[in-house]
C-alpha cells in the first residue's frame, strides 16, 4: 500500500495524492467513505503522510 503524500479538500470531500513510479496519483473520498473506514478527516488533512492508501480496495488506513 502506498502512502498518501498529500490531501486535499474539495466540495465532494477530500483528494488524496500519492506516489505511483515517476508519477503522483489521486483519488477523492467522499466525507462517508471516510467516516465507514473510522479515518479522522481533519488528522488526513493536517498529517496526510501518517496514512497509507489501497486504491484497488478505495481503502485508507494510518501508518503504525
Amino acid at each position: 500500500m502506498p502512502d498518501i503524500v498529500a490531501s486535499k479538500k474539495v466540495p465532494e470531500g477530500i483528494v488524496v495524492m500519492w506516489g505511483e513510479g515517476s508519477s503522483i496519483k489521486s483519488e477523492n473520498f467522499n466525507y462517508q467513505d471516510l467516516i465507514d473506514q473510522k479515518v479522522n478527516v481533519l488528522d488526513l488533512l493536517d498529517r496526510p503522510i501518517a496514512y497509507k492508501i489501497d486504491p484497488k480496495l478505495h481503502k485508507i488506513s494510518p501508518k503504525y
